[in-house]
């Protein structure tokens, strides 16, 4: 039978060989292999981060589910990629379980103080500004990431906390090999970082970042890891871990001598012990007869995304030229924008008409509005989901504010079917600055992405802070089936063009004839309801911008890169292809757990 001994030897190659990569960190100074695609079968990880996948991959061979794998890998990444998430933040998990064919999500977004009212972020009568903001206790919320890792495992898991934090205390512990993306990061937000000791000794060490090739440790980190794994995640929200955030935020463990006006904040040990993360029916939108699945509120996020694609119903994307589409698609988000800025809060303060917001009969009183010759000019007007009109629009025009762009967001599926898509972040890049002292890991800036006065004068604003209110969000992971069985999942950080990217993600795959991996690689645009739409230079360099430009659209360039996405696609065969950034942040990490072809 040589067939299939041949068969055997290259899967037990391809089996010693991803054993080797997820082992454990790199002791020496070399980093951990990584490409952008994998293919194969067996379940399928994508991320930012070549640890983090392959935590997760191993889970997956080791027998572990979607759930078990997603865990690990998200607290894999708040050790690789911790100025984008982690133990201090929040995010939003969808899951598709493949027993049921049902979609269910998980909120986990942070929480403001029971203490905050509408003018939590004013001072003297004005707002105050943002980076005053950002650096201090006032911004941090409730965290809420370790609530949705526990409560995910005990819905869907197979393992325990436990087991799937034992990889990310291991690798913290171990360390991992500085990349320039890593290092960069740090070096942005050196001023800052230099202003809290416990920051400065922990990614400043001797004044500077740590150098690309060196290996980087936190055993903090693994402590505040292996305390979760004997507790739970009581120890941070009825415990020592949680009374040390609490006093963290009251009490900012500010240099001395440091020049930085740090705000303190109120957030207590009440209401890290009233936090709940909450299971959320997902957003459902039919599109081109596929049913994609996203996050509802107090994410914008699936709503955003599901509004812009029923709009975009009303046009063959499929058979337009490409300037065309792209028109289409810029308009798209402009008007569901000023819908999302309108109407889009916490649904437990905010009256959010949702499924008025999906209507394919409000997606067509909007999409009237378009012209393909033109562009509109923003800010443009909300209108009305509950009463829509042909072609009407509100008075009073929906900017939309900034928002944090340091998320991070992975993608996973599993030998049985389920898939995992899970944006989690702690906002800004690096969070508040605040590193716990003794804990190894940064807070959050999230309550930033409240408005800090209404945005419109005279309009209310579902986005104010209150107390115990969630800030309203655009992560948007997404999970799309063909029939009730999994097609793609995606999912990108990024801010408020999370939503851009993701809808340029499914464009591009669905309707023009894009793989996934390069749907994920395309060059990226977001218009937010903005004078000017934000770019990457990539895609100012196309033919089809001065076609654009001609029909009114306004650019403006990004500083850097927009997005990084992730994804899965269930291929014909049977096999996962994974997928990830190739070159946005340093490149991402796909593997499969059997990259062999049969």
């Amino acid at each position: 039978m040589p067939a299939l001994r041949s068969r055997t030897l290259v899967i037990a190659a391809a089996a010693a060989v991803l054993t080797t990569v997820a082992a454990g960190p790199a002791t020496a100074a070399t980093p951990t292999p990584k490409s952008p695609v994998a293919v194969g079968f067996g379940g399928a990880v994508a991320s930012i981060d070549a640890d983090a996948t392959a935590i997760g991959t191993k889970v997956l061979r080791d027998g572990g589910n979607a759930v078990d794998a997603a865990v690990a890998v998200a607290a894999a990444l708040g050790v690789t990629d911790p100025f984008s998430a982690g133990v201090g933040g929040g995010g939003f998990f969808v899951y598709y379980d493949a027993k049921t064919h049902r979609v269910h999500t998980l909120d986990g977004r942070e929480t403001a103080p029971k203490t905050a009212d509408a003018n939590l972020f004013v001072e003297n009568g004005q707002p105050l500004p943002f980076n005053d903001a950002v650096t201090s206790g006032l911004s941090v919320g409730v965290p809420g990431t370790p609530a949705t890792w526990s409560e995910a495992l005990r819905k869907w898991g197979t393992r325990s906390l436990a087991k799937s934090l034992k990889p990310a205390e291991d690798l913290a512990r171990k360390g991992f090999v500085v990349d320039s993306t890593f290092q960069t990061q740090i070096a942005n937000n050196a001023a800052r970082f230099a202003a809290f000791p416990s920051t400065r000794s922990l990614y400043l060490p001797g004044g500077a970042p740590p150098a690309p090739g060196s290996v980087f440790r936190n055993p903090d980190l693994a402590n505040t890891y292996a305390q979760l794994e004997r507790q739970g995640v009581d120890a941070l929200y009825r415990g020592p871990i949680g009374a040390d955030v609490a006093k963290t935020v009251q009490q900012p463990p500010k240099d001395p001598a440091s020049t930085l006006n740090v705000r303190p904040g109120k957030l207590s040990t009440a209401d890290l012990a009233a936090y709940r993360a909450i299971e959320r029916d997902p957003t459902h939108t039919r599109y081109e007869g596929l049913d994609v699945y996203g996050m509802p509120a107090p994410s914008s996020g699936g709503l955003t995304v599901g509004e812009a694609l029923n709009i975009l119903e009303n046009f063959d994307l499929k058979h337009v030229s490409k300037a065309d589409y792209l028109q289409y698609f810029l308009e798209s988000t402009r008007f569901a924008f000023a819908d999302r800025n309108r109407w889009i809060g916490d649904p437990a303060v905010i009256d959010v008409p949702a499924r008025e917001l999906l209507s394919q009969r409000f997606a067509d009183s909007r999409a009237c509005l378009i012209s393909k010759d033109k562009a509109a000019t923003s800010p443009v007007a909300p209108a009305d989901p509950r009463h829509p009109a042909r072609c009407a629009a509100g008075a009073s025009p929906a900017p939309t504010p900034y928002e944090g762009e340091n998320t991070t967001h992975l993608t996973v599926a599993d030998k049985w079917g389920n898939v995992v898509a899970y944006t989690l972040t702690i906002e800004q890049e690096g969070g508040s600055g605040i590193v716990v002292p003794g804990r190894g890991f940064l807070l959050n800036n999230e309550l930033t992405d409240f408005s800090f006065t209404p945005v419109t004068p005279g309009v209310p604003d579902p986005n104010l802070p209150g107390p115990g209110k969630r800030p309203r969000s655009s992560m948007a992971p997404t999970i799309v089936l063909d029939h009730g069985r999994p097609f793609f999942a995606t999912g990108s950080p990024g801010g408020a063009s999370i939503i851009t990217t993701v809808l340029q993600v499914i464009l591009g795959r669905l309707d023009r004839g894009l793989s996934l991996e390069d749907a994920i690689a395309a060059p990226r645009a977001s218009q937010r309801n903005s004078a000017a739409a934000q770019v990457e230079q990539a895609f100012l360099d196309q033919p089809e911008t001065a076609d654009l430009k001609a029909r009114g659209q306004g650019f403006s360039t990004a500083p850097a890169e927009i997005g990084a996405a992730t994804g899965v696609e269930r291929l014909q065969d049977g096999r996962w292809l994974a997928a990830a950034e190739p070159v946005r942040r340093g490149q991402g990490a796909a593997q499969v757990v059997w990259p062999a072809r049969w």
